[in-house]
């Protein structure tokens, strides 16, 4: 019999196409991983003794296809953990998660490495090698020194068992949140608890009991379920049921109180974070994590939040004060409870502009919004997006596509998650799958995974969109075409790679922008049953309603921001409370208190589970900015401006992180960024 790690019997040893997403089984992980770090840690010793002189070829070129190789294997395990989540999976990823720490953790401390790259980068050859190539230097030697390169043998390896103890502590808080939000469903039987429920609400929950083999109506916390249950239905003690499910998730409350409680889990991420960020000599962890962003420190961060805030808030007041007046005048609500407020802002919503998302729902059939999104792209780029059915995929709804310019050419291929179901994390994401890389004349194809959890078909009827699930299908696309589109060669700054992150949302939400445009709505909205476009008088109530408490919105992302920031520059966890913190940012910024058993911060996934966002949530808001005044220059030209598409194309989606991303959008747009068109866009300019 042949070994696991042998490539004839292994598929994630395979990497001469696709992942083999129908042959990968648990078993294959650690095997193929222990396999890849074995041959990465030769090559690297014989690339270190075999030159006395480093150059670009021998030795970063080396490291440069190392680490593209061991992300080809790993991509696909930590993909499927995932969206196909089960106790086996799970466990061969957790045996993984620190052998791949301490290989990471060791190569950035390397001493010989970091010498030869300050060789690399102080000799002859470093002007001559082109501008990725030397950002690619660069990067790695600020990498050396924030990974620990130039501490001493002890704080060396207390920064490696630091890392290594993190990133265990990442995946159990996910873990946590993930298993919480199975293990809770309300099952209804009586027909007058459904009021107020749209039927597509209803369908849903009818199709989700029946596949349980139960009767009834099943509703759970994941978004599909729980969004509409919340807007609408007019049953107000499930609806406060349903509510501290949600927020109590992996908490010490809630119906599910301290099974998995990601308390402490918290409290001790907070306390590795800011060792490591002091093991550096640096203040806090916010400075070790702006050291990779475009902002310049914590206080500009802390500033531009605060100014935010100083916008909004007092919109957001008398935004709620209308909401509370509404319900009481209209409805006799003598009290505004967290569960009730997206209710009544429902009903405000229609009563002032006779407007509901519901009604749009008809109108987005997952085949025209899909198809209308690739037509969109069409318009902008001049690509073509086609259907490959017979790809491998790791789901039955899984679908496969390639996008192709004007020239034939295959400039990238993704793989569509569309729908919500058991195992899968909650939210929706972009992630590579293979990064564009060339060799010699062969060029590797950028491949991505776009994963959303979206409401699935029913019945015979198509997977019936909101509006706001096609906004998160753009901004996903978004990411997905800055991966995709990359023209740089090299893996670590071709595509998001290399990209700070708070750049990073910037092609994200620059294409949600034309979901509220009426050409591109005429591509995407088409009635499920009659084929009719949008009408005019309800494309226009949707616009009418576009900035309805976009003020409580914008709060609300600037609360969970500087909560993130404040948690990572002068709270001290030895003695802090971290809800104590999170009620004092609330008094700041807040318009909306929760009560007093909302546990938000348990399944702040963004900031707790090792997404990138820890001491840069602020990241949504900061590109938010780049975003807008970036899609104003389309306002200015036509947005289907050719012209300017192929501009944002070339400067911003072919660039990756090979360059900084201010020089990229001042060449874009001629000028540096304002916030005007993020203020206007928000409904919040003077």
């Amino acid at each position: 019999m042949q070994p696991m790690n042998d490539i004839t019997t292994n598929p994630l040893l395979d990497v001469s196409g696709l992942p083999r997403f129908g042959a990968i089984r648990p078993e294959h992980v650690e095997p193929a991983l222990d396999r890849l770090l074995a041959d990465s840690r030769a090559l690297l010793e014989r690339a270190l003794a075999a030159n006395r002189e480093y150059t670009w070829d021998n030795l970063v070129q080396v490291i440069e296809d190392m680490g593209e190789r061991l992300n080809r294997m790993w991509s696909p395990v930590a993909h499927l953990n995932a969206v196909m989540n089960s106790e086996a999976l799970r466990a061969a990823y957790n045996a993984c998660l620190p052998k791949l720490t301490e290989f990471g953790t060791a190569l950035k401390q390397d001493e010989r490495l970091y010498r030869a790259y300050k060789a690399i980068r102080a000799g002859g050859e470093y002007p001559r090698l082109s501008q990725a190539q030397k950002k690619i230097i660069d990067n790695s030697l600020r990498d050396f020194r924030l990974g620990g390169a130039e501490l001493d043998g002890p704080a060396k390896q207390r920064f490696l068992e630091v890392q290594q103890e993190l990133a265990t502590l990442y995946s159990k808080f996910d873990e946590n949140v993930l298993d919480a939000t199975n293990a809770w469903e309300m099952a209804i039987t009586d027909p007058a608890e459904l009021a107020g429920l749209p039927e597509s609400a209803k369908e849903r929950a009818r199709q989700a009991a029946e596949q349980d083999g139960q009767p009834g109506w099943k509703f759970t916390l994941h978004a599909p379920s729980y969004v509409p249950f919340m807007n609408y239905a007019d049953h107000r003690a499930l609806r406060r049921r349903m509510y501290q499910a949600f927020v109590c998730r992996a908490s010490e409350l809630g119906p599910n109180a301290g099974k998995w409680d990601n308390g402490a889990n918290i409290v001790r991420i907070l306390k590795l974070r800011r060792e490591s960020a002091r093991l550096l000599g640096l203040a806090d962890y916010a400075e070790l994590s702006l050291k990779t962003k475009m902002a310049e420190g914590s206080a500009q961060v802390l500033e531009f939040l605060r100014d935010l805030a100083a916008r909004s808030r007092p919109a957001a007041l008398r935004e709620l004060e209308e909401l509370r007046r509404f319900a009481a005048d209209t409805c006799g609500a003598t009290e505004l409870e967290a569960w009730d407020i997206p209710y009544y802002s429902e009903k405000l919503r229609q009563a002032r502009y006779a407007f509901s998302e519901e009604d749009l729902r008809p109108y987005f059939p997952e085949p025209q919004a899909v198809g209308g999104l690739f037509e969109v792209v069409r318009r902008l780029y001049g690509l073509e997006i086609v259907p490959l059915p017979d790809a491998d995929v790791w789901h039955p709804d899984v679908r496969f596509y390639e996008i192709r310019d004007a020239d034939g050419q295959v400039r990238g291929r993704f793989y569509l998650d569309l729908y919500a179901r058991a195992h899968k994390r909650g939210g929706a994401w972009m992630d590579e799958c293979i990064v564009r890389k060339r060799s010699g004349a062969e060029l590797q194809v950028p491949v991505a995974y776009l994963t959303c959890n979206f409401s699935a078909p029913v019945g015979d009827r198509p997977a019936l969109f909101t509006h706001d699930e096609v906004i998160t299908l753009f901004h996903e696309f978004g990411h997905g075409l800055h991966h995709m589109l990359t023209k740089i060669d090299y893996p670590s700054v071709a595509g998001i790679n290399g990209v700070p992150w708070d750049a990073v949302e910037l092609p994200s939400q620059f294409m949600e922008n034309w979901c509220w445009e009426r050409a591109a709505l005429d591509m995407l909205a088409r009635h499920y049953q009659t084929g009719e476009p949008l009408p005019d008088d309800l494309y226009g109530k949707m616009i009418a309603a576009k900035n309805f408490q976009s003020a409580l919105q914008m709060v609300r992302q600037l609360e969970f921001a500087l909560f993130d920031m404040r948690l990572h520059t002068d709270f001290d966890p030895d003695t802090g409370s971290v809800q104590g913190l999170l009620d004092a940012v609330r008094r700041e910024v807040a318009a909306i208190v929760p009560p007093v058993f909302n546990r938000f911060q348990n399944n702040f996934t963004h900031v707790f589970a090792g997404s990138g966002y820890a001491a840069a949530y602020y990241s949504y808001k900061w590109a938010e900015v780049l975003s807008a005044d970036a899609f104003s220059k389309f306002e200015e030209n036509g947005v289907f401006d050719r012209a300017t598409g192929r501009a944002f194309l070339e400067n911003i989606l072919e660039q990756g992180g090979a360059r900084e991303p201010m020089e990229l959008f001042v060449q874009f747009r001629g000028r540096k960024p304002t916030i005007d068109a993020l203020l206007r866009h928000s409904g919040l300019a003077a």
